[in-house]
């Protein structure tokens, strides 16, 4: 009769109750301040409202009346409304191509380690920095009727320019400057994407015999798509939401041409005291906003899996 030795059978040790409780509540405490700031700071808000469009409250009276879904029914057949979308709709598609064109294309130009890239990522990134308010006012007193341009221009003879008097000419100069004060974010997130590039696969095809846009194409831009996503998902969001910068440079103008959406419900709710109606439009804004936000984000993520199937 021989003996066998049983191998020990491994116990897995139960986390006492005591300990779980205190990790429960470890949890609680390190996670409570934020959940707080998210609640008062976005819940609470967003809640009232989508309370307050569902009264006619002008934003004086202590008991606003009840007025159901009237708010909502009065946005589709509004004129001013449409033709705002429209301008705000426009501003979006423009604004996003032009801040994701020259953000990838400035963050190639100064993608490298030296004195030089340095100070041009500053001078690049120093518009954001400035205030939308700021900007607009800027540009109005350059390229306004009487602004520094147009005084230039008279002076050698020519005629004024309507960069701000014409609707079409507005437009895409309110676009223009969009552009030029927000594309130095986009350069930042793009430099940092091009740091994730793996060195090894470009110099793989530069030796392979690949030439600098056949690497760009092949190599580079399909390492950037994670970047691609985020910054056309952030510039479509903060595009779609712009009113300070028309405040400062067109104040909606001329004849209203250049209202965005967020701009009439600023100018609805305080200038014309309907805050009820204005917050039915900032709820429209708002799921509109995520609804494109959600489909850029999933027609982009397919096309990175494609890319790397």
């Amino acid at each position: 009769m021989t003996l066998t030795r049983e191998a020990p059978v491994a116990t897995v040790r139960e986390t006492p109750p005591r300990r779980r409780r205190y990790d429960g509540l470890t949890t609680a405490l390190m996670a409570g301040p934020a959940t707080v700031l998210y609640v008062v700071m976005l819940v609470v808000p967003v809640g009232l409202a989508f309370y307050l469009s569902l009264t006619d409250w002008d934003g004086f009276s202590a008991d606003p009346a009840f007025v159901g879904a009237a708010n909502y029914a009065r946005l589709l057949d509004d004129p001013e409304l449409r033709r705002a979308a429209l301008v705000t709709l426009l501003v979006a598609a423009a604004g996003t191509a032009g801040l994701n064109l020259l953000g990838l294309g400035f963050a190639l130009l100064v993608n490298g380690a030296s004195r030089a890239n340095a100070f041009f990522r500053i001078v690049l990134f120093y518009p954001h920095v400035l205030s939308a308010l700021v900007v607009g006012f800027l540009w109005s007193a350059i390229l306004g009727t009487n602004g520094a341009v147009n005084n230039l221009v008279t002076t050698w003879g020519g005629e004024v320019l309507p960069f701000l008097s014409d609707p079409a000419w507005a437009t895409v100069t309110m676009i223009a400057v969009l552009v030029w004060a927000g594309f130095g974010v986009n350069v930042v997130l793009y430099l940092a994407g091009l740091q994730a590039v793996p060195h090894s696969l470009v110099e793989a095809a530069r030796i392979d015999g690949a030439t600098r846009w056949q690497v760009f194409r092949n190599v580079t831009l399909p390492a950037l798509g994670p970047s691609v996503t985020i910054n056309i998902v952030l510039s479509l969001v903060t595009l779609l939401k712009t009113y300070d910068l028309v405040v400062s440079l067109t104040a909606g103008g001329p004849a209203g041409q250049t209202q965005t959406v967020a701009y009439l419900i600023l100018w609805n709710s305080f200038h014309d005291a309907r805050l009820g109606f204005g917050s039915a439009q900032s709820v429209i804004l708002m799921l509109v906003t995520a609804a494109l936000a959600f489909v850029v984000t999933r027609l982009r993520r397919r096309g990175e899996m494609a890319v790397h199937q």
